[in-house]
């Protein structure tokens, strides 16, 4: 699929960055994210499509959340889980920003998380729709910021 403003490779790249740096700080919760339909009509979790992006399979200590829809929250026990974890910020990354991304931040943010999103660790379907995204996301009170603006030693400031 075609992402903007950047490729999708780029966005993969950049969480797995995200991902290596907040564990290697020893951060409480590291979640990976897949969506998966409920109806089975793309192969489930073992198909092709819905495998995790090299780089981005889980390690011990790392929660994989199977979503159905495009809310991580939505019937996957995530919030439940980062509770009891102690997580009070988060930083969302990955695709699409104007879907998923946008989905889980919101809720997110209306449980009470303090959230912010990397916008160049994101993309959508054009770069219209991504800035949008961001835009409305911003209106809500996340934090949008850089990768490197949003790195563990900036984010908890250790």
């Amino acid at each position: 699929m075609q992402w903007e403003p950047v490729a999708g490779g780029v966005v993969a790249d950049a969480c797995v960055e995200l991902r290596d740096r907040f564990a290697h700080t020893g951060s409480p919760a590291v979640n990976l994210v897949r969506y998966v339909r409920a109806d089975g009509a793309d192969g489930g979790v073992d198909a092709a499509p819905n495998r995790l992006v090299p780089g981005l399979e889980p390690r011990a200590g790392d929660r994989l959340v199977t979503k159905n829809g495009l809310d991580a929250f939505e019937g996957t026990g995530l919030d439940d889980h980062l509770r009891g974890s102690g997580v009070t910020k988060l930083v969302l990354a990955g695709l699409s920003t104007a879907h998923g991304v946008a989905a889980t931040a919101s809720t997110a943010k209306a449980l009470g998380y303090e959230v912010a999103v990397a916008a160049d660790a994101t993309a959508s379907r054009s770069q219209s729709e991504h800035r949008t995204a961001l835009e409305q996301l911003a209106a809500l009170g996340v934090r949008i910021g850089r990768v490197e603006e949003l790195l563990p030693e900036r984010v908890t400031g250790s």
